[in-house]
């Protein structure tokens, strides 16, 4: 490929709006271009990008057993209906009318299309199991676009469905789907990225995996045991909680605090920390209007994930005076509720002794509360987030919070959607069955942007050889003198012949601008030839990532980069050969 007929263009100044580094440089090197709020056309750059790791994501489900097939972007309502998430799902998903009135909507996910395709084609047990794929784009309607393609609205995913007959054979494919995702990020070129449990969400089922990205700019809080291999997203993950610190409790007192409604205000008047306080934070159940009171230390904030799943409700914000408590002023003693309404104590509160909470009287709060006296027949759990200081459920050790781009999920999704779907198969013993699903996607898009978060430097991008779109950017300098421009036209020739991936600059521009772009487009490889290049019959190759200088005579120059290439593409494969995830922040 030339660079002068190279569709893009490579600018200087950072572009207005863009904060993220994967989305700042791709801009600027003429990788993609932006149509509107979350919507990007891919360059042709990216595109080719795009399209290699689309290729290792192929191997991989294909070594595993996965058949390629392309489910519609259009789908009716009916489908949906089937499995429940047309109403379910709200404004992230397209809702529309084709010309006959009838109701549409746009494939955000395909579950329900996977199952319509197995349903009456796949009978008989001896069929199963079987995992089905696609990578293809979709479209949903995220409410804050961001980060260029970190957060989008139209995306290219891969997303694959497997069918079991029985939950012992779903885990044991789910392991081999997890050890293909360790090698895909691994040929990609990842080296901070980590697997995390994590909410099943919207698409339902009990086990999930989430892929992390591990990066400072990423959106998801992540929690990471050092010591041994617990790792889990915020949403979902435990820890123990500091317990006793030591404090006995005196007796009771009932204290006027007046305007002190907050944790922050009610420590300062009464001279105590938020980790002696209780607070209470209040929510309302979307399915029947509950009142959800939750207890817990001040220092601690609710998981609402967590505390969804307790009550099997979305949570709503709550005015606590409909219900006749006074805000600010909720306390875990003497508390009387309506009938009906859902009240938790966090285990953050277990063993705290000597604390403040609210008096359920307006304008008062209580001194000295001792869990283990006034709190002696609840049952304590777990609806907090964990926070630093906090140690490992596992082993003990005290854990680390990080954060990450989610760059791929998996799940166990039981039998959801064959059920609801009326989907079975005949056992042996002549029963019927719903086959029991697991679902697996990666965000191609964003793993590519990912990567450049993890890779890109102060000068560019930075592609592994595994993926860059030309692996060699060839700069002649000083393309205006006869023999420069002669020789390049052989050289490049050459390279072609050798099927060597190459973008050549063959622009008669200065050499600032060929060696500022050549670092901006961030191919693996540079090669130079200048006047006194030749004069040496020599070429200068420069190695993107490490910054290594060779010279190399021209005679060797096609069959030394074709070593360079392979050596970085056989190291890649090699270190992907092993499942583990091998994360360091190093």
């Amino acid at each position: 490929m030339k660079l002068s007929k190279l569709v893009g263009e490579r600018i200087k100044e950072n572009p207005s709006g863009a904060s993220l580094k994967s989305h700042i440089l791709l801009l600027r090197a003429g990788y993609i271009k932006q149509v509107s709020a979350g919507i990007f056309s891919l360059l042709p750059p990216a595109q080719r990008v795009n399209l290699k790791i689309q290729n290792i994501i192929r191997e991989e489900m294909n070594a595993i057993g996965g058949q390629e097939v392309l489910f519609p972007v259009v789908m009716p309502r009916e489908l949906w209906e089937m499995s429940g998430r047309y109403t379910s799902i709200k404004d992230e998903m397209v809702r529309f009318k084709d010309r006959t009135g009838h109701d549409m909507v746009l494939g955000m996910t395909h579950e329900e299309a996977s199952v319509h395709m197995a349903l009456n084609t796949i009978k008989s047990h001896d069929q199963l199991p079987f995992m089905i794929y696609q990578i293809q784009t979709k479209f949903r309607d995220e409410a804050r676009p961001r980060g260029g393609l970190i957060r989008v609205r139209e995306f290219t995913m891969k997303d694959a469905y497997s069918f079991h007959t029985s939950q012992e054979d779903l885990e044991n494919y789910y392991k081999k789907v997890f050890d293909a995702y360790v090698r895909i990020y691994k040929r990609i070129g990842f080296k901070k990225f980590i697997a995390v449990k994590s909410d099943t969400g919207m698409m339902g089922g009990k086990v999930a995996d989430e892929f992390m990205a591990v990066t400072d700019v990423g959106e998801d809080r992540l929690v990471i045991c050092p010591h041994c291999s617990y790792s889990s997203n915020m949403e979902v993950a435990v820890s123990v909680k500091a317990q006793n610190d030591g404090q006995i409790a005196g007796e009771l007192e009932e204290v006027f605090t007046g305007n002190a409604h907050t944790i922050e205000d009610v420590c300062v008047l009464l001279e105590t920390d938020p980790a002696h306080t209780a607070k209470a934070v209040c929510f309302k159940t979307e399915t029947d209007g509950k009142l959800v009171v939750v207890f817990l230390r001040g220092d601690y904030e609710v998981n609402e994930i967590k505390l969804q799943k307790l009550v099997r409700s979305e949570l709503l914000p709550v005015d606590v005076e409909e219900f006749g408590l006074s805000g600010g002023n909720i306390g875990c003693l003497n508390l009387h509720l309506p009938e009906g309404s859902y009240v938790f104590f966090d285990e953050t509160l277990k063993g705290l002794e000597n604390f403040v909470t609210g008096a359920n009287k307006k304008d008062f709060h209580l001194k000295n509360v001792s869990a283990s006296r006034d709190l002696k027949d609840v049952e304590f759990v777990d609806v907090s987030f964990v926070k630093e200081g906090d140690h490992c459920a596992f082993c003990g050790h005290e854990l680390k919070l990080t954060r990450g781009i989610e760059i791929g999920n998996i799940f166990q999704l039981g039998t959801k959607y064959t059920q609801s779907m009326g989907m079975k198969v005949t056992m042996p013993d002549g029963t019927t069955k719903e086959p029991i699903m697991g679902c697996y996607g990666i965000g191609v898009g964003r793993s590519l942007a990912s990567i450049v978060e993890e890779k890109a430097d102060e000068k560019g991008l930075v592609w592994p050889m595994t993926i860059a779109p030309w692996h060699v950017h060839f700069c002649p300098l000083r393309m205006d003198n006869e023999n420069v421009s002669a020789v390049a036209d052989e050289i490049y020739k050459k390279m072609l012949d050798a099927c060597i991936e190459v973008l050549f600059d063959d622009r008669n521009v200065s050499v600032g601008i060929k060696l500022t772009d050549s670092e901006l487009m961030g191919l693996p490889i540079r090669v130079i030839i200048s006047p006194k290049t030749l004069a040496n019959g020599q070429a200068e190759v420069t190695l993107r990532e490490s910054g290594e200088q060779l010279f190399i005579n021209l005679s060797d120059l096609i069959s030394e980069l074709k070593v360079l290439i392979q050596d970085e593409i056989d190291e890649i494969e090699e270190y992907a050969k092993s499942p583990k995830i091998t994360y360091s922040e190093n």
